[in-house]
């Protein structure tokens, strides 16, 4: 198969950030990453990729003209915007934190809940939902990108389309690519675990890292394998989070159920609090999945606080005590119910505490490295 000497170099530079792309092929990522998984019927192009950048940040796709996809993803917080919980269309907060889109693309499943099961279906959802993007339905954005003279010039070079033959599944397509191309790795982790260089962490981190593997358990859930660390384990896990929002009987579990029932799960979740606490549940109406949510990579991790999917832990000190004590920030309070089984006190010392956090620092790609919040 022909390849472009442009593909054969495998970087471009998008805004301020430095992207991988491909054509139709897997290839080379950065240390510590697998290669990137592409989907046979949405191959990377670096025309899919400039037209998926200017989606991203377009803010007429929204009911204000004032909310575009990078507000909740700003490239200068990692991906993320700071917030507990992400603002939309007139300042309206909904229930969750906005995740880092950075190597989204090794996620099985999108959104906290896993409620999407691509990139491309992802990228629709937030359009649609009143606290975040506020539109109807996607005409509003058809309109735009069928009668503006630039996207038309985009699709046509990315897809061979203009005017009304532009659909959603274009604008989904171009989205998805430009968010598989956010990919970091090469951290200083990466260079001391991979490349074998015994420099590229501090001391503090080596030992942070020896208590990650080891007594604080956290490589059980935020994986490291032998040529490659996602930090995740694509499961979903009840730790505790949110557990006094929970439903506290039968009656308030049915009332959160119905409310997904009749506003659908990406509306329900983002504007009732009890049935943002449901979890994974809200989707699957497994038992078993009360109060779980998605185990999120730890990459970049320092640029994206604050922590969990209601943004409640402020810092990594914060995070890390929370685990210390077995699922709660104070020790003092109850133990929640419905506790995955390896959640549970790890009795680490304030020292150890302290090298666990200076090793979540070391997970920050160069790129990122001097753009911290």
């Amino acid at each position: 198969m022909k390849t472009s000497s442009s593909y054969l170099k495998g970087m471009i530079r998008i805004g301020a950030t430095a992207v991988l792309f491909a054509a139709c092929m897997a290839f080379a990522a950065p240390v510590g990453l697998p290669p990137v998984p592409i989907p046979a019927d949405n191959p990377i192009t670096p025309e899919k990729v400039k037209l998926g950048d200017k989606l991203f940040h377009d803010t007429r796709f929204s009911t204000t003209g004032e909310v575009s996809c990078a507000t909740c993803h700003d490239r200068a917080k990692g991906f993320a915007d700071g917030l507990p919980v992400s603002e939309g269309i007139n300042k309206l907060k909904g229930t969750r934190n906005a995740p880092t889109i950075i190597n989204a693309v090794y996620l099985h499943t999108q959104f906290w809940d896993g409620r999407e099961p691509s990139l491309e279906s992802q990228s629709a959802q937030p359009f649609l939902n009143p606290v975040e993007m506020g539109l109807k339905d996607h005409e509003p954005i058809l309109k735009i990108v069928r009668s503006d003279p630039e996207y038309s010039n985009l699709f046509s070079n990315a897809f061979g389309k203009t005017g009304d033959r532009i659909t959603m599944t274009e604008v989904k397509q171009a989205l998805g690519t430009f968010e598989r191309t956010l990919i970091s790795g090469n951290s200083p982790f990466d260079q001391y675990y991979f490349k074998g260089d015994k420099t590229a962490m501090s001391p503090a981190a080596i030992r942070g890292l020896e208590v990650y593997v080891n007594q604080g358990r956290c490589v059980s859930c935020h994986r490291i394998e032998q040529t490659q660390a996602l930090f995740t384990d694509n499961r979903f896990h009840m730790i505790g989070v949110s557990a006094n929002q929970m439903p506290k009987d039968l009656d308030e579990l049915s009332a959160a159920v119905q409310n997904v029932k009749e506003k659908g799960t990406d509306i329900a979740v983002l504007s009732n609090p009890k049935t943002s606490s449901l979890g994974r549940f809200a989707v699957t109406g497994e038992l078993t999945d009360i109060g779980a949510f998605k185990t999120p990579t730890l990459r970049n991790i320092e640029l994206t606080a604050p922590y969990m999917h209601d943004g409640s832990h402020k810092t990594l000190e914060e995070v890390v005590t929370f685990y210390n004590n077995g699922g709660r920030l104070d020790e003092a309070d109850p133990v929640p119910e419905l506790l995955s089984g390896g959640i549970r006190p790890l009795n680490l010392t304030e020292a150890q505490q302290a090298d666990l956090v200076a090793f979540l620092k070391a997970l920050t790609s160069p790129e990122f490295a001097q753009k911290k919040p």
